[in-house]
């Protein structure tokens, strides 16, 4: 199924609807209204009903929406309907973590391959995988996997994401703080957790700043 012209703020809070609405399913509530979820993920429920408007008709004015069906069409919205694969690059610091990570299986995504540069690291077994050199990251393709994500420093990520794409690779989440350049047909976010760190501060109030310079 396809669907044109939704804006990425709504493909943003698509995951966040799923994420509650699996944990009112798993507490067995069977039907729940936009004012409910609203109040929950502090998102308005105008906001709510427009970003599911998107894609058709979803619940029944005056009742709400069925949880169960709401969790089944936001995984197909997703593409989730299905495991989704991913190559981890680099397992330094970052790297380790986002592999011991748990909460990908709750997405149904699992990371099905790990690559490193480092010979020191390679062949090294880290939450079950066994570490593989990035020379054979051409094998993506035939292994079905073709979402990517990049782990290694700034200075690297370049290199590293053209031999994605080369490998068949179709999206990217990129940890390192640079901007790579990639074909249009290969969709990346990227995640600066230094820069979302930079914009708190503004949200504190001066007297609990301390000094300034």
């Amino acid at each position: 199924m396809r669907y044109h012209r939704v804006p990425d703020e709504t493909i943003k809070r698509l995951p966040i609807y799923l994420r509650r609405v699996i944990h009112l399913s798993e507490m067995g509530v069977k039907c729940v209204s936009s004012t409910e979820l609203a109040i929950f993920l502090g998102i308005s429920p105008w906001q709510i009903r427009k970003d599911l408007s998107y894609f058709g008709g979803f619940g029944t004015r005056g009742v709400g929406y069925n949880v169960e069906n709401l969790v089944s069409r936001i995984r197909e919205i997703l593409k989730l309907n299905v495991t989704r694969k991913a190559a981890l690059v680099g397992v330094g610091n970052l790297g380790s973590a986002i592999l011991s990570y748990p909460g990908f299986n709750r997405y149904w995504l699992e990371i099905a391959a790990a690559f490193d540069i480092d010979k020191g690291k390679v062949g090294k077994k880290l939450n079950g995988l066994v570490v593989e050199d990035v020379a054979y990251l051409r094998t993506l393709k035939d292994r079905q996997i073709n979402l990517g994500i990049i782990a290694v420093p700034g200075e690297a990520v370049q290199e590293v994401a053209n031999n994605l794409v080369e490998a068949g690779i179709k999206a990217i989440l990129n940890f390192a703080p640079r901007y790579i350049e990639v074909p249009k047909r290969v969709k990346v976010i990227t995640i600066d957790i230094a820069l979302y760190l930079a914009r708190l501060p503004y949200y504190v109030p001066s007297k609990w700043m301390g000094k300034t310079y």
